[in-house]
């Protein structure tokens, strides 16, 4: 019943649970930590858009060098540890350059890992149960994603002086677990080495010898990235909604603690929801699974638009909407993995899945400073309206002009 559940998938959807533990801890305190040193909106959205665009950049090229050499571990092991230790880093020195440097040395190493373990992680099982086994890791991912932020909101509930600097010293015993939970981890003999591998680190190489159906998909999901800002801009909305915070069951909820609330109970939905959708798209084929997906995120992010701050009903609405957002993340994110890893050849999984995620990335960085700027000049309307617009056209995208992958349906 669980042959799909290998060693190999275990331990790194352990890992990812404990790294994503580490880094979710500090994520939905960063916009508070980074206004306290001088970050305003447009700074927040260049921060973002920066350390994602160095994790696009290179997950391709470092994905492309694991097919090459045929081995996988030694770029998991060294972008889980660069993340490790770049995250808790950033408290060191109150300077928004340091910051910078922090956030893009953490996005280096997801750019080092993700190709490589993206394609162990497909080359452990067939194609009729890849959906389970990257549905089962997103939720292993989430659930880290999850239990960090209870960790922030329950520190933040009893010291509410807005000193953050324990947390960053405590993201470092997770983070640094994860990466001895590797050395548990052996290559898998006999992989199919790829001839191919350009010394551009820039490189895209993959997409020109690419399929048609991988263009297809990557592409509207691209162009869906490039107007999908950061969550932050999420978080940064509810503390805009709810600027003195909010009286829950008589009890005074800070907007520090609101702001974390709202990602701990959004990161649990995703945690819940990610094996059974995944599992879900196994029957019945990844697609729509995406679009119903791309639905949610319309709600949401068209829901967040249109609230009025100060209003009284706000709170009721932004924990539904956070509920949706959730389900938008566990019918999207390792569901568009699998798909990937379908439309490439067994040999190319690391360029592809690397490339796949190294566009989302790079788009990122438009959509984020975008975001910013839009914010700022133009209020958070447009920040929400555009991106539900554009899911809209991947809706239509996907249901008129994206085949379903052919595989073996259970």
């Amino acid at each position: 019943m669980f042959k799909w559940l290998t060693r190999t998938v275990f331990l790194l959807s352990v890992v990812s649970l404990l790294n994503d533990m580490a880094g979710e801890l500090l994520y939905p305190v960063l916009p508070l930590y980074l206004t306290s040193i001088g970050y305003g909106v447009v700074w927040i959205g260049i921060l973002e858009g920066v350390a994602e665009a160095v994790a696009g950049s290179t997950k391709s090229w470092f994905g492309e060098w694991s097919d090459h050499l045929g081995k996988r571990l030694p770029f998991v092991r060294f972008g889980y540890f660069l993340s490790a230790i770049a995250k808790p880093s950033l408290i060191f020195i109150a300077s928004p350059f340091w910051a910078l440097f922090t956030r893009a040395s953490d996005r280096l190493g997801k750019g080092v890992r993700t190709g490589a373990r993206d394609a162990m992680l497909a080359e452990e099982t067939g194609q009729n149960v890849r959906g389970k086994v990257f549905g089962f890791h997103r939720a292993m991912d989430t659930a880290g994603a999850f239990i960090g932020p209870v960790i922030a909101l329950v520190w933040i509930g009893f010291h509410r002086d807005g000193n953050y600097r324990p947390l960053f010293y405590f993201a470092l015993l997770p983070g640094l677990f994860g990466v001895s939970v590797l050395f548990l981890l052996k290559e898998k003999a006999g992989k199919v080495k790829s001839s191919v591998h350009r010394k551009k680190l820039f490189s895209f190489s993959y997409w020109k010898r690419s399929s048609r159906a991988f263009r297809r998909l990557v592409g509207i999901l691209t162009l869906f990235a490039l107007f999908n800002s950061s969550d932050m801009f999420l978080l940064l909305r509810v503390k805009d909604l709810f600027p003195n915070g909010a009286i829950i069951s008589g009890w005074n909820i800070s907007p520090a603690m609101l702001v974390i609330a709202c990602y701990i109970f959004s990161n649990f939905i995703y945690a819940i929801i990610s094996f059974p959708a995944g599992s879900l798209s196994d029957r019945s084929g990844p697609k729509k699974m995406l679009i119903m997906g791309f639905v949610f995120f319309v709600m949401m992010y068209s829901g967040m638009a249109l609230l009025v701050p100060g209003h009284s009903g706000n709170l009721r609405i932004v924990v539904l909407l956070f509920f949706i957002y959730g389900l938008y993340s566990a019918f999207t994110d390792g569901i568009s993995r699998a798909w990937v890893s379908m439309i490439c050849g067994q040999e190319d999984k690391g360029k592809a899945l690397g490339l796949f995620s190294a566009f989302a990335s790079i788009a990122t960085l438009f959509a984020s400073v975008t975001a910013g700027l839009l914010w700022k000049f133009a209020g958070p309307l447009p920040v929400f309206i555009l991106p539900s617009l554009v899911a809209v056209i991947t809706i239509f995208w996907l249901i008129f002009l994206t085949k379903e992958p052919e595989f073996k349906k259970k």
